[in-house]
């Protein structure tokens, strides 16, 4: 296993996706933080995206979208992206970060997970059942950095 630290979810609004990621990342013992690359600042996660995660048992209370900054990323280890459009963005605006920006669903092919905003709600389910797989896959192959000693 990888020891990772801080890990940052990105996906574009931070409203739907990433809050999710980064909740089920920290549920599996990591120090994960989420932000949009379109981020309206402050605003809540989306209620459709509130309800699946609270009917699988997920908190995203007290979420507030926040925008993706080059200094917020540069505290993290690890950034995961939710389409591979984030992914280019970033590093196309901060190739310093080349090396610790991956996609969400990596393992599992690397082609994105479909943005459920303004959505019905079987897209925000189908969101969550991709995202949850995919936080799955990841926490089989990192460990908390303090957990490893580090």
């Amino acid at each position: 296993m990888i020891a990772v630290g801080k890990l940052l979810v990105v996906c574009t609004g931070n409203l739907c996706r990433s809050p999710l990621g980064a909740a089920l990342l920290r549920g599996g013992g990591f120090a994960a933080d989420s932000a949009g690359l379109r981020a309206a600042e402050g605003r809540p996660a989306d209620p459709a995206t509130l309800r699946v995660a609270a009917r699988h048992g997920v908190s995203l209370d007290g979420h507030m979208a926040r925008a993706f900054a080059p200094a917020l990323a540069g505290g993290c280890d690890l950034i995961l992206t939710m389409e591979p459009a984030h992914r280019f963005d970033i590093l196309r605006d901060c190739p310093h970060l080349s090396g610790r920006v991956m996609a969400f669903d990596h393992w599992t092919g690397g082609r994105g997970i479909a943005d459920p905003f303004r959505r019905p709600a079987a897209a925000h389910e189908a969101a969550f059942q991709s995202i949850a797989r995919n936080a799955d896959e990841w926490l089989r192959r990192i460990a908390p950095a303090e957990a490893a000693g580090c």
